[in-house]
C-alpha cells in the first residue's frame, strides 16, 4: 500500500505549487540572467565594475549594514519592553512597528524628507544657530574637530548638519524600513522566555547584567541574528523611501537601485540586467545567511 497523506491531492498540489514558483519566480530569475548576456560578458564587467557603480555599492551595502546593527540593538530593546512591561498605549505601540510594512515606501521617503529637510520641522533644529546644532558648530572645538574628518563632510552644511540629502538621511531611511523585521523575530522569542530561569539566575546570585549576558541573550541571539539579516536584506534593496531623501549624487549619495533605475531610463537594458544580477547574488546570500541562522534556532530549540 502507498504512503498516504493527511491531505488527499498530494500529487496534484504539488503541481500546482511548482507551476506557480516556476512563472513567478523562475522564469522571471532566468530572464534576467539572459538580459544580462545578451549585452556580452565584457559589457557586464565593466558596468558592474565601474567607479560609479562601486561608489554606489558601497553606499547601498555599506549604510544598510550600519542600520541593520542599529536595528539588532534598538529593535531588541523595543521588543522586550512590548513583551515584558505592561504600560498605557502599548498596544497602539505595538501596532506602530509595523507600520513600515504598510506604508508604501514613496510616502515614508516623502514624509522622511519633510521631517529632515534643512527647513523643515526636525531639520532645522540642527542649524548651527539652534541648541541641538551648536554642539557642533564650527566654532566649538568638537565642531573644528569634525569639520577636517573626511567622513563627516557629507553631513556638515554651511548652516548646520545636513541630514536629508546627505548618507544620514539615507540611514535614517533604511533604519525605519528595517526596524520591524527585529521586532518582530526578537518578539516570539522573547514571549517563549521562562520568568523562572531568570529566577533561577538571580537566586544564585547572578546581577541583572549577568543574568542577561548568560541566561537571556544567549537564546535571542539567533533570532537577533536573523532580524538582522531580514532587516539587512530588506534595505539593500530599497528604493522608494530613499530616492526621495538620498539626493542622489553620483559617488556620493547614490544607490545601486537609482542606478539601475538610471540605466533603464538610458535603454541599456542588458546594464540594468547586469545590476540587477548583483543585487539578485547579493540577496541570495542575505537569503542563505537567514536560514542558516533560522535552522540554528531551531536546532537550539530542538525543532525538526
Amino acid at each position: 500500500m502507498g504512503k498516504r497523506f493527511i491531505l488527499p491531492g498530494f500529487g496534484l498540489t504539488l503541481g500546482y505549487t511548482l507551476v506557480y514558483l516556476t512563472l513567478i519566480v523562475l522564469v522571471p530569475l532566468s530572464a534576467l540572467f539572459l538580459k544580462t548576456e545578451s549585452g556580452g560578458w565584457q559589457h557586464f564587467w565593466n558596468t558592474i565594475t565601474s567607479p560609479q557603480v562601486v561608489a554606489s555599492y558601497k553606499v547601498s551595502f555599506g549604510i544598510s549594514l550600519i542600520a541593520a546593527l542599529i536595528n539588532g540593538v534598538f529593535g531588541v530593546i523595543a521588543a522586550w519592553v512590548l513583551v515584558r512591561y505592561r504600560f498605557p498605549g502599548r498596544r497602539l505601540l505595538d501596532a506602530i512597528v509595523d507600520l513600515p510594512f504598510a506604508l508604501p515606501t514613496a510616502v515614508a521617503g516623502i514624509a522622511l524628507t519633510t521631517l529632515y529637510a534643512p527647513n523643515d520641522w526636525i531639520g532645522h533644529l540642527f542649524a548651527y544657530n539652534q541648541p541641538l546644532g551648536s554642539f557642533i558648530s564650527p566654532q566649538t572645538p568638537f565642531g573644528a574637530w569634525l569639520a577636517t574628518q573626511g567622513w563627516a563632510k557629507d553631513f556638515l552644511g554651511r548652516e548646520g548638519l545636513r541630514i536629508a540629502f546627505s548618507q544620514l538621511g539615507i540611514f535614517i531611511a533604511l533604519t525605519f524600513i528595517g526596524m520591524p523585521f527585529v521586532v518582530r523575530t526578537v518578539q516570539p522569542v522573547i514571549q517563549d522566555l521562562h520568568l523562572d530561569v531568570e529566577e533561577a539566575a538571580a537566586c544564585l546570585g547572578a546581577t541583572r547584567l549577568q543574568a542577561f549576558t548568560r541566561v537571556i541573550l544567549p537564546g535571542l541571539l539567533p533570532a537577533i541574528f536573523t532580524g538582522v539579516t531580514l532587516a539587512y536584506g530588506r534595505a539593500v534593496g530599497e528604493y522608494g523611501s530613499v530616492i526621495f531623501i538620498a539626493g542622489n549624487l553620483p559617488f556620493k549619495t547614490q544607490i545601486t537601485p537609482v542606478l539601475i533605475v538610471s540605466k533603464l531610463e538610458d535603454y541599456d537594458y542588458s546594464g540594468a540586467a547586469g545590476l540587477g544580477f548583483v543585487m539578485l547574488l547579493a540577496s541570495f546570500v542575505i537569503l542563505l545567511l537567514s536560514n542558516g541562522f533560522q535552522a540554528w534556532d531551531n536546532r537550539r530549540r530542538g525543532v525538526a
